[in-house]
């Protein structure tokens, strides 16, 4: 059925209109341009959306130009790529579906931490209208995905995201897990190996000039030395 997605005061619709439901292909790429926005730069280059989805640069460029075609972004070589509004409410639908199957996921499934995004990725593309919002409530209307993203909620809004990294934390500090950048599998794994999770009580026991690597305690309070590529992928608050 032709549709594309609004926001409402209330609520997300889904309006009848005379664009053609996006592919799966086309909802990633609109996801990952919001992305890349989010991470705030400045200019969203074909290049930049080609490294992101490890995609052809042809073919992110006709897929640019489809999406363009469709109204869902505007692209100019000296601006860049930046979505229009419509392509801008759909990005976030799918960003709220997906964060909204990792809670379930993990809550409800018993899935691990590890497991849930790639599941995710698949489940964020069912089409239907009220699926979202009735996810939510099921789940209590949670605000924070299982990896400390917040969940956008039905009018586009979204709680705080945690901005402290780490690598930002002084010698002899103490803070807490609140989120992780990086949410792949093999990352995942390694926090679980730590024993590090969201909630988890971390100090920074010294920093290491060399090379920025940090030596921590956290979880068991066992001391362990993280590189510094570790310490830029996960947020903390003191």
């Amino acid at each position: 059925m032709p549709n594309n997605y609004s926001f409402t005061d209330n609520s997300i619709t889904l309006c009848l209109a005379n664009s053609i439901m996006q592919t799966l292909s086309e909802e990633n790429y609109l996801k990952i341009i919001y992305h890349l926005d989010k991470q705030g730069l400045k200019k969203i280059s074909p290049t930049a959306i080609s490294e992101a989805l490890n995609n052809n640069p042809a073919s992110v460029v006709d897929m640019i130009k489809k999406l363009a075609d469709k109204k869902l972004l505007n692209y100019e070589k000296t601006k860049g790529v930046k979505l229009t509004e419509k392509g801008k409410n759909v990005a976030i639908l799918i960003v709220r579906k997906h964060r909204l199957w990792e809670v379930f996921l993990l809550d409800k499934l018993g899935y691990g931490w590890d497991e849930i995004h790639d599941i995710a990725e698949q489940l964020e593309h069912i089409q239907h209208a009220e699926l979202a919002d009735r996810l939510e409530k099921f789940l209590g209307f949670p605000q924070y995905d299982p990896h400390g993203d917040p969940i956008p909620k039905a009018n586009g809004e979204s709680a705080t995201s945690f901005k402290t990294l780490l690598a930002e934390m002084d010698e002899g500090k103490s803070c807490r897990v609140v989120a992780v950048k990086d949410t792949s599998t093999s990352f995942l794994r390694y926090l679980k190996k730590l024993d590090i999770g969201i909630g988890t009580k971390i100090t920074v026991v010294e920093k290491i000039h060399f090379d920025n690597s940090i030596v921590i305690t956290a979880g068991k309070n066992l001391k362990t030395t993280v590189s510094k590529i570790f310490a830029e992928n996960v947020m903390v608050h003191e």
